[in-house]
């Protein structure tokens, strides 16, 4: 029995790095549709059918390329970066719920990396090891341009990963009143958004935290490096930012962590806030395969509709300067983050213990 549960987690963990390779390929060539859609132009078209396959063309170049290493590189650090950025990005998945759970010869299968009780504070953790990726290729590169990057990543990453971890910590208050007791398990948080409110309303979080919805989605946008918050990398001034120095392969993981992390923190958007793999199955209806792969396809549906945000925000918005960019993280988002725990936390004081003057 204990090899057969080995063999389950071994599974599980392939399933998710395929999924998010798989990911990865269409994400790139999507945002590449999308973004020539919107700019009237045609986008990928050649490799495989409607371009497809673009994104391979590119992998593929990539790895027989030459990684050219300069001269004044700090070498353990600079080899040592780009893992440090790609690594944590799988792992942040790990921890998500992608689907139901379903029973096969009696054993209960979970669509999960791990089901951990501490989910949400794993995935600040990881979060924050990535940050290092970015910094120490920066640092270590031996060059003004990429030092500018990393420094301005620091200073990025501590400004949103504060609005982002205090809506998580809206999310989790709320989630206490739906169930026995508060929770950190994102399998639990996405089982106490199953149902409706009133009949016909999903009792997904996203409706009585809305608030929280806005500042994480803003937050993950700059947590990503993401337009307009791509300071880090921003070519008009800094050639290439963090990653000038690298080439290759090493390039191509800053860039594959960067495509893993737009899927994983869409994922955990919709979790968190969109009733992660919750939605109508017609069981009873429908043969028993497709009612058990729904809750899959729901996940992934919701999660590329946040992943179009992205889409459409690189195409739409300009860059915010970098006063903008600290402005809005620390005089807007956390602020707005700080107070609106303050109101979840009375909301949630008076649903569980009544109005302190009844």
């Amino acid at each position: 029995m204990h090899w057969a549960d080995l063999g389950v987690v071994l599974l599980r963990v392939v399933l998710v790095f395929v999924l998010l390779m798989g990911a990865t390929i269409i994400n790139v060539w999507a945002e590449r549709k999308v973004v020539a859609d919107m700019q009237s132009r045609i986008g990928p078209q050649r490799a495989g059918p409607w371009g497809i396959l673009q994104t391979v063309a590119d992998g593929l170049k990539l790895f027989f390329k030459e990684s050219v290493t300069p001269r004044k590189v700090e070498v353990g650090m600079y080899l040592l970066a780009p893992f440090l950025a790609a690594i944590p990005a799988f792992l942040i998945f790990m921890v998500v719920p992608f689907g139901a759970p379903f029973t096969i010869a009696g054993e209960e299968v979970i669509l999960q990396g791990a089901d951990l009780n501490i989910g949400i504070l794993f995935i600040l953790a990881m979060s924050s090891i990535a940050v290092y990726g970015v910094v120490l290729a920066g640092w270590s590169s031996g060059s003004k341009y990429p030092l500018i990057g990393g420094v301005r990543a620091t200073a990025q990453a501590i400004s949103y990963e504060a609005a982002m971890g205090l809506a998580m910590v809206a999310v989790v208050m709320f989630t206490a009143t739906q169930g026995d007791g508060g929770t950190l398990s994102l399998a639990e948080i996405v089982a106490r958004q199953d149902g409706t409110w009133f009949g016909i309303i999903p009792r997904w979080n996203v409706f009585p935290e809305i608030v929280a919805f806005v500042i994480f989605m803003i937050a993950i946008v700059a947590e990503t490096n993401r337009a307009p918050f791509d300071l880090v990398e921003a070519e008009q001034e800094i050639v290439g930012g963090f990653h000038t120095e690298y080439s290759g392969m090493r390039f191509a993981m800053f860039f594959l962590a960067e495509y893993v992390n737009i899927f994983s923190m869409s994922a955990i958007a919709v979790t968190l806030f969109l009733g992660g793999w919750n939605g109508p199955t017609w069981e009873g209806t429908l043969p028993a395969f497709l009612s058990a792969i729904l809750p899959t396809v729901w996940f992934l549906v919701k999660t590329y509709a946040v992943i179009f945000v992205f889409f459409w925000l690189r195409a739409t918005l300009p860059r915010l300067r970098y006063d903008q960019l600290m402005a809005l993280g620390w005089k807007r988002l956390i602020p707005a983050a700080l107070t609106w725990i303050v109101v979840s936390g009375i909301a949630v004081g008076v649903r569980l213990f009544g109005v302190p003057w009844g």
